[in-house]
């Protein structure tokens, strides 16, 4: 009984308003005429560094942002539809995107900037860097140098039919009891965790303080990833390049994160391995043939948010190559 009093009680209690702990100004531009995008401004002394990301907010940055101030003075853009920007009919192809890109530095007064694009935002890097060098001293792409348009006939071998494919031993299990659950839920399953901003901008809160359903609009999200694919052609980009990709560990290492039940299941699981090398192989060589002197690395990692998974790695290259890139 008083056990169920206790839960009572706590149920009673009104959920505290939470407040950002990111050292950020918000800011409003607008661009396209009318749309408001959600600019962030950590501040910091040095060149600026605009961060941006696929469909993700920049409150994805909120704690990666803030280890760069010491060196650059630090922006972030949350592309349209996405956050707390403004969510037209229209607007996203990868060119808009670019020209959005265009406005806020025009709005910031930032005459040249250091741009880094995560994911897809890698696509808008590449258009922006093409049409606009004078205002970059250089771009950083984390997993973004690709191409969202290639096929399977492109790479040898072919990615395997997902269903055939084994378990994970630990896969990911959320925790949407709160905000706090569901950080702590990723950062055990993946060993990383969205800032609380950017899971906030992800889904709703309940008057309960539990995580709530989706705020991303699938129709977005598709028109940002997939409706608007563009084959990259970086032969126009005369700015120094810095290009991070995920490194596969080695089959055995991935294995071992998996209930590989039978031979078939292990043969899909090195088919899949052997696949993704090739795939990031021929994106590497594509880039490197449209610049030669871009700096490639790769980083051991299972996804493209290794400003969370790598933080301090990805910290160190960005501040090597700035040291050269940026004068």
């Amino acid at each position: 009984m008083t056990a169920l009093l206790i839960a009572a009680h706590q149920a009673s209690q009104p959920v505290q308003p939470w407040h950002d702990p990111s050292p950020h100004q918000v800011r409003r531009i607008a661009v396209d005429s009318s749309v408001q995008l959600e600019v962030l401004d950590w501040g910091g002394s040095g060149p600026p560094v605009v961060l941006l990301g696929c469909y993700l907010s920049a409150h994805a940055y909120d704690e990666f942002a803030p280890k760069l101030t010491q060196r650059f003075h630090v922006y972030g853009i949350s592309r349209r539809g996405i956050g707390a920007s403004d969510r037209p009919a229209t607007g996203y192809a990868v060119q808009r995107s670019a020209n959005d890109v265009l406005d806020v530095l025009d709005a910031l007064k930032v005459q040249k900037a250091l741009l880094v694009g995560t994911s897809c935002a890698g696509q808008v890097v590449t258009t922006f860097a093409a049409q606009h060098p004078d205002r970059l001293h250089g771009v950083v792409y984390l997993d973004g140098a690709s191409d969202p348009t290639t096929t399977d006939a492109e790479f040898d071998p072919p990615m395997p039919d997902a269903s055939s494919l084994p378990r994970p031993v630990k896969p990911h299990v959320p925790d949407y009891t709160s905000f706090a659950a569901l950080r702590s839920a990723q950062q055990r399953d993946r060993g990383w965790a969205f800032p609380e901003g950017e899971l906030r901008f992800q889904y709703g809160a309940n008057a309960d303080g539990s995580v709530g359903a989706s705020l991303l609009d699938p129709v977005v999200r598709r028109a940002i990833t997939f409706d608007h694919r563009i084959k990259p052609d970086y032969t126009p980009i005369r700015v120094p390049v810095l290009a991070i990709y995920q490194a596969q560990r080695s089959l055995d290492e991935v294995a071992a994160g998996y209930a590989i039940r039978n031979d078939q299941e292990r043969a899909a699981l090195r088919q899949q391995h052997e696949a993704t090398r090739a795939l990031y192989s021929l994106w590497q060589r594509g880039l490197r043939a449209g610049v030669p002197t871009a700096r490639i690395v790769n980083l051991p990692s299972d996804n493209p948010f290794m400003f969370l998974s790598n933080e301090a790695a990805i910290l160190r290259e960005i501040l090597a190559f700035a040291a050269t890139a940026v004068r």
